[in-house]
């Protein structure tokens, strides 16, 4: 656990704006689903990424409830209250039940995602231009309930510029196509895209997140994109874990995160 090898790393975290991870547990969730069982156990695996330094506990509930519950939502809460400067981040599309259960567990945290019901996974960020009234209503109910709110955003530049009249604090921008184009002929070109994306959104007073397919081969490049708040990573870091443990796992993108933070 950092805080137990470098004893100052909450003071550090004070000068630097280091990336924070966030260890999304859906996958776990969906191995546990896999049988009649609790096994493995959701909020077990939680306490081992806090055991291991990460900074977050990420979980997505679909409709569906295929792989996190809207149980798990309330377990982790619980959790992260015992734990001191853990973040709590809860994503999905805020469809009624989704709103309710995350107004009444207060997460640090709540991601808007535009899935479908039966999507596979996220795989495009809002058309915020077309259905920014609507956005701007979930963003006011979340932040009264003293939730910060994020939105999950393809690197538009005019979607970033129009989720500024939503009132939301950060945006994610969602990473596959950076994650597509590493190690490819495309892969500045792309990576410049995120990076204006980046700087429009912060030019705007907005905070930057990122997440999906992110693994520990493509993230160090994509944090020389300055002040990236927090990282969100599951199912890379779940599969890595098969071969390296989950523990080491975590410790080794949080070495990638520490070499990588920039001075303020």
């Amino acid at each position: 656990m950092l805080s137990s090898v470098f004893p100052g790393i909450n003071w550090l975290c004070g000068i630097y704006k280091m990336t924070k991870l966030s260890v999304n547990l859906n996958k776990i969730a969906l191995i546990r689903n896999s049988r009649d069982s609790d096994f493995p156990n959701l909020i077990d695996f939680a306490r081992l990424c806090i055991k291991s330094g990460a900074h977050g506990l990420t979980i997505h509930p679909r409709p569906d409830q295929r792989h996190a519950r809207y149980k798990d939502v309330y377990n982790l809460a619980a959790l992260v209250q015992e734990n001191t400067g853990i973040e709590l981040n809860i994503e999905g599309n805020p469809i009624d039940k989704f709103l309710a259960v995350v107004l009444e567990s207060k997460p640090t945290q709540c991601t808007l995602v535009p899935d479908e019901p039966g999507q596979l996974t996220s795989d495009h960020g809002w058309d915020v231009i077309a259905q920014q009234d609507r956005l701007r209503d979930y963003v006011q109910q979340l932040q009264e309930a003293g939730i910060r709110t994020s939105l999950f955003l393809d690197p538009d530049k005019n979607q970033i510029e129009a989720s500024v009249n939503t009132g939301t604090e950060r945006i994610e921008l969602y990473t596959e196509s950076y994650a597509k184009a590493y190690g490819r002929d495309e892969e500045n070109a792309v990576l410049s895209i995120y990076s204006e994306a980046a700087k429009t959104a912060q030019t705007f007073g907005l905070g930057v997140n990122a997440g999906h397919d992110l693994n520990q081969d493509n993230l160090g490049r994509f944090l020389s994109i300055k002040d990236i708040l927090e990282v969100s990573i599951g199912h890379a870091l779940t599969v890595e874990s098969l071969l390296a443990g989950f523990e080491k796992t975590i410790q080794n993108y949080l070495d990638i995160i520490k070499t990588i933070s920039q001075p303020a």
